[in-house]
């Protein structure tokens, strides 16, 4: 009986980390996905090893070549590790390796909008699942991309303007005015927050300036710092790409695609979808975007942006919290 047998008739899921670790260490990309395999095929025989599959998935997805990396990469692999492999195999992978490894469809489609975002270019015959160009548009920012390891991962939020930028405001806040589409893109966004973590938000849309929407959400004193819409752009694709606090991380293409998203809903263009890439960058340096805060002190997950649109007298506001 081999190593990888005994450990997983015993159902020694303490060894097989163990396992796992040294697989990696002697770079034996074989016998980890034999242990990955065998350790999924234990649930059949009710032998609760999924966690030891994962970690081989991440690992192999992460480190692997590409030709033991693309074995984990099918639609029912990853469910349960840190982000998205679509993502960890984009870090340390080319994507004409993996594309000459991997059938067309959408999973290929996710992995080449992560390689793009790491600036690989994509040929046009890649099936796009996202209905967004997978090259960066001129108006959109060099996006802050998560660092995986076997320590977990790291994703940073944007920083924060310096605070001399932030003016105080007073306002007495405008008769909020419904707008169906502009909260549901962002609720979307920041999904995970909410319904897989301790999160909460809230988002209104008044006629008037940014500090009257910001104050629409009780913040009388507010402090706001104008930002570009670049920078503006990197915190709500940073938003969509967390899992907040508690929740799976979705990957930086989810986190982009959500941002547009949200671009089109302000700008009352989501009924043309897919958006002229053109017409929204107008539309979006065209927008006032602000950080804004109540001078509190900054806790876990934030997302406080607010949004004027001085052309039509429309104002936004966005609080999302989440906490660990």
């Amino acid at each position: 009986m081999s190593e990888i047998d005994d450990l997983v008739h015993r159902a020694d899921l303490d060894g097989l980390v163990r396992l796992v670790d040294k697989f990696c260490a002697s770079a034996d990309w074989a016998e980890l996905s034999e242990l990955r395999n065998r350790s999924r095929a234990a649930g059949a025989t009710g032998r609760q090893l999924w966690p030891a599959a994962t970690l081989a998935e991440y690992r192999l997805a992460l480190w692997a070549p590409a030709e033991w990396a693309a074995l984990v990469l099918g639609e029912e692999s990853g469910r349960f590790t840190i982000g998205p492999l679509t993502e960890v195999v984009a870090q340390e992978h080319r994507f004409d390796d993996l594309r000459a490894r991997l059938p067309p469809g959408p999973r290929l489609g996710f992995i080449a909008h992560e390689c793009a975002l790491r600036g690989q270019p994509i040929p046009d015959e890649v099936i796009n699942p996202l209905d967004i160009p997978f090259e960066l548009q001129p108006w959109e920012p060099g996006y802050g991309l998560a660092e995986y390891s076997d320590e977990g991962v790291a994703a940073p939020a944007p920083p924060l303007p310096d605070s001399s930028d932030f003016v105080t405001t007073i306002a007495d806040g405008a008769q909020r005015i419904d707008d169906p589409d502009v909260q549901l893109a962002v609720r979307q966004l920041i999904e995970p927050w909410i319904t897989s973590s301790n999160g909460r938000a809230e988002i209104v849309t008044v006629e008037g300036s940014a500090a009257d929407a910001v104050a629409a959400l009780g913040v009388a004193e507010a402090r706001l710092a104008p930002i570009e819409p670049a920078t503006a752009m990197a915190w709500l694709a940073w938003a969509g790409a967390t899992g907040g606090a508690h929740g799976r991380r979705r990957g930086a293409a989810i986190g982009r695609f959500g941002a547009w998203w949200v671009l089109a809903a302000l700008a009352d263009l989501t009924d043309a979808w897919p958006v002229d890439p053109d017409e929204l960058g107008q539309a979006v340096v065209a927008l006032e975007w602000y950080w804004w805060d109540g001078g509190e002190s900054r806790l876990g997950w934030e997302l406080q942006l607010a949004i004027a649109d001085p052309a039509e007298g429309y104002a936004w506001a966005i609080s999302a919290h989440d906490a660990a």
